[in-house]
């Protein structure tokens, strides 16, 4: 399961986005400048989990001018460029290719695929770039499955939790251990992942991890009107999960083949309005629910899902937003 867009390019215009890639950009285009260390007459890049290319395009419009200007400061011939976009199999590439900004200055090809897996060839890629996508897991893990609650109830949900963290980890892992037979040395990865903060009140803040979970007791309250299967919606989770900064550190570390270059985490400020967290929630999540529901339920469940968030004090005011993004920027090491 993988997804480049959705909540993100959902709030594209809004002044969160506009912040948060301004900055990551900035951070991008440092890293390249006294980083990037490649002499090669063709530069490829590789977008883990691009959707629709909405958020992907500035990307790479930002890498690669930073690139060229890194070739033309130590006087060497600018490469040609290609790129390469990846995403599930059931992504739109059509809509990509048909977005395509027609003043780019790169070729572009697709590999649909899961990005946890092996995808392009060895020493292959020379930059390497994910936004927003590394959350989303390759399966709902399986000590998880079966059981009547969330990462974010009570009881149950513990487990729940460290069964997700851990799927996480090994998914984190396998993602790296693939990118490491891909990219030659020196090689950069670039990632930005939504995170959560160590500390936060759930009864008077919220993150992107509550409002799935709101969305998930909506499924229970359809299930209990006999919209939907009450045994089905008890144990559906989603294939997604969340880290704090702290979860994240130490699996990033493990893996010899990079070296952590810079990390740097921004916070959101979405500023949704709850008619915009549903909107938002829905680009995300609607297929999902359909496929294991179907398309019936759908409206009538975002519905009850603005009801919950409508009288929920956390989502009274837009700057209770407790998400958080991590940028990190990983150097391939020649192990």
């Amino acid at each position: 399961m993988n997804g480049g867009d959705g909540y993100h390019s959902y709030v594209k215009n809004s002044s969160y986005q506009r912040g948060i890639l301004e900055t990551s950009n900035a951070i991008i285009e440092e890293e390249i400048a006294k980083k990037l260390d490649i002499s090669t007459s063709t530069f490829c890049i590789a977008d883990f989990g691009c959707s629709t290319g909405s958020n992907s395009f500035p990307a790479m419009h930002t890498i690669i001018e930073a690139v060229k200007q890194k070739y033309e400061s130590s006087d060497l011939k600018t490469p040609e460029f290609y790129v390469c976009f990846n995403d599930s199999v059931s992504n739109d590439f059509n809509t990509l290719f048909n977005s395509l900004p027609s003043d780019r200055s790169y070729e572009a090809s697709t590999v649909p695929g899961d990005f946890h897996l092996r995808l392009l060839p060895p020493s292959s890629v020379h930059f390497a770039y994910s936004s927003w996508a590394l959350q989303w897991l390759s399966e709902v893990p399986k000590a998880a499955e079966g059981l009547k609650s969330s990462i974010w109830s009570g009881g149950e949900g513990k487990e729940v939790y460290a069964a997700y963290l851990g799927q996480f980890e090994r998914d984190m892992e396998s993602f790296l251990k693939s990118r490491a037979v891909e990219m030659v040395k020196d090689g950069i990865v670039a990632l930005l992942i939504p995170a959560l903060p160590a500390y936060w009140d759930p009864q008077k803040e919220f993150t992107i991890g509550t409002l799935a979970d709101l969305l998930r007791s909506s499924l229970l309250d359809m299930a209990k009107k006999g919209r939907l299967c009450k045994a089905k919606s008890e144990t559906f989770n989603f294939p997604c999960y969340i880290p704090t900064s702290e979860e994240l550190i130490p699996i990033l570390q493990k893996n010899n083949s990079f070296s952590i270059e810079r990390m740097e985490i921004l916070k959101t400020r979405t500023l949704l309005t709850v008619d915009g967290h549903v909107a938002a929630l829905r680009a995300v999540k609607q297929n999902i629910l359909t496929h294991e529901f179907g398309d019936k339920i759908i409206d009538e469940t975002f519905n009850l899902l603005k009801k919950k968030l409508q009288s929920s004090h956390a989502y009274a005011n837009a700057s209770n937003d407790r998400t958080i993004v991590v940028v990190v920027i990983l150097k391939r090491n020649d192990v």
